[in-house]
């Protein structure tokens, strides 16, 4: 996967094969799964104690096929070592694979899997077909890290559930998207502006950037539907999750709840009044991102926190990129301001047949200590799901601190959704964002047509509907 890939892929929307590795957990569609027990632990035994939680034999070889992305492998390389550091005498052979599905579906067949797997890219094995296969990794997060710490005290909030089917976690996402409406700092401080916490005082902005030659926002062709990423969090916030859930269960009038039409018909106010940049519809979005992040030609744009990797090398000097919460609609929203959409990926799961699972679950117990964690967020810099690895400088990284601070200031209050990736739809969305945001539609159209694509779906009896709660 190049970089436009792997955004795209990260961003949630056209990553189907990982859709259904972060779905909140569901009801009766996959009840065969339930409970903890994960399947027949294999491989040789040793003694159980805190530095072997999983009673690992000695000299033991763990397999790991890592998904070799954006990301790389390199980080996972890392824990390795730890781990032979660790373990005297005992091995980890650390393999990328770039396409998971094809290279170890038939491992799974035929009974002899790797002993840890990163289920990630275009390519990943569908979570359907192997559920019933895999550990419930429960034993991992109550284990201690290398620190002595229980793991799951050391985790973000939230970060569990996109892995765990009907009470079974069956995978660990390791990796923290942070959702954010992203700006210069060192442009905002210039203007004596502050970032708007609701739709009016955005629309104030605009005007103020209007007189100054700057637009708000910017779009491009293919990523039209980042604004229906933001305009869904900012409903969700304002409306609570009644807004999130009508979304995922596919309702009818789902599009219709107030909170959202109040979201929708912000947007319009801003679109109608020309603060966004004309031509998105036309412009490659990497292109139109430039406007943003090197020509400085409009203030905000929202992104998953991909962002500054992505445009690294079109990124102006001293830009000091930030994220910050999307606004609400009124000043009272169901939840918090600093509420936030953020999601986890990079899923590692440990497969009950693998030849060493005590090995395949130490490896992930020694990539969720702090220095292993920490070593991630260097080098990606991006987050991990385990806290206090960023340290107040972000590594230089204005973007990275932010990210800390917007997970930070959420607590608890982080929330995400799957109905596009589950169902497919971003790219009939995409047709109905680019016409809304070229000022060619209004509310009541765009509210009809992303019903119509809702209700394709909901109607369709050969697509398998997934019930979220």
């Amino acid at each position: 996967m190049n970089i436009q890939q792997q955004s795209f892929a990260r961003r949630g929307f056209l990553r189907g094969a990982l859709a259904a590795a972060v779905l909140v957990p569901i009801a009766g569609s996959m009840s065969s799964c339930a409970g903890g027990g994960g399947g027949t632990t294999t491989g040789p035994t040793g003694t159980v104690s805190d530095t072997n939680p999983f009673g690992m034999a000695d000299k033991s070889t763990v397999d790991a096929v890592i998904f070799k992305g954006g990301y790389g492998i390199d980080y996972v390389e890392f824990a390795g070592k730890g781990f032979e550091s660790a373990h005297s005498g005992s091995t980890a052979k650390i393999s990328p694979s770039t396409d998971i599905a094809q290279e170890l579906q038939p491992r799974f067949v035929g009974g002899n899997p790797p002993d840890l797997i990163d289920n990630s890219g275009a390519k990943a094995i569908g979570f359907s077909t192997i559920l019933s296969q895999l550990e419930d990794l429960t034993s991992v997060v109550n284990a201690k890290n290398l620190e002595g710490k229980v793991i799951k005290d050391t985790l973000y909030g939230g970060v569990l559930a996109p892995g765990t089917f009907d009470g079974k976690l069956a995978a660990l996402n390791y990796v923290l998207t942070v959702y954010a409406m992203w700006y210069s700092d060192s442009l905002l401080k210039a203007n004596g502006w502050s970032v708007p916490k609701t739709w009016d005082e955005m629309y104030a902005l605009g005007e103020q950037a209007k007189a100054k030659g700057l637009y708000l926002f910017v779009w491009g062709k293919e990523a039209a539907t980042y604004y229906q990423e933001m305009a869904i969090a900012s409903a969700i916030k304002e409306g609570g999750q009644d807004v999130r859930l009508g979304l995922e269960n596919l309702k009818a009038d789902s599009w219709s709840h107030p909170a959202i039409q109040s979201v929708f018909t912000a947007l319009d106010k801003i679109v109608k009044a020309g603060h966004f940049k004309p031509g998105g519809s036309g412009t490659q979005f990497t292109a139109a991102q430039a406007q943003w992040s090197n020509a400085q030609q409009a203030v905000f744009y929202p992104s998953g926190s991909w962002i500054e990797n992505e445009m690294k090398d079109q990124t102006k000097s001293g830009f000091q990129m930030t994220g910050a919460p999307v606004p609400s609609v009124t000043t009272s929203p169901k939840l918090p301001y600093t509420s936030l959409h953020s999601a986890a990926g990079e899923p590692y799961v440990v497969p009950s047949q693998g030849k060493n699972v005590p090995g395949g679950k130490e490896l992930l117990r020694i990539m969720l200590s702090k220095d292993a964690a920490t070593n991630f967020a260097k080098t990606k810099l991006a987050p991990t799901i385990v806290k206090d690895t960023v340290p107040a400088d972000g590594f230089g990284s204005t973007a990275l601190v932010s990210q800390t601070k917007l997970l930070s200031d959420a607590a608890d209050n982080i929330y995400t959704w799957n109905f596009i990736d589950l169902y497919g739809t971003n790219k009939d969305q995409l047709v109905v964002w680019n016409t809304f945001l070229d000022g060619k539609s209004d509310v009541a159209t765009l509210t009809s047509d992303l019903q119509k694509i809702t209700d394709k779906v909901r109607n369709d009896s050969s697509v398998k509907k997934i019930e979220v709660k």
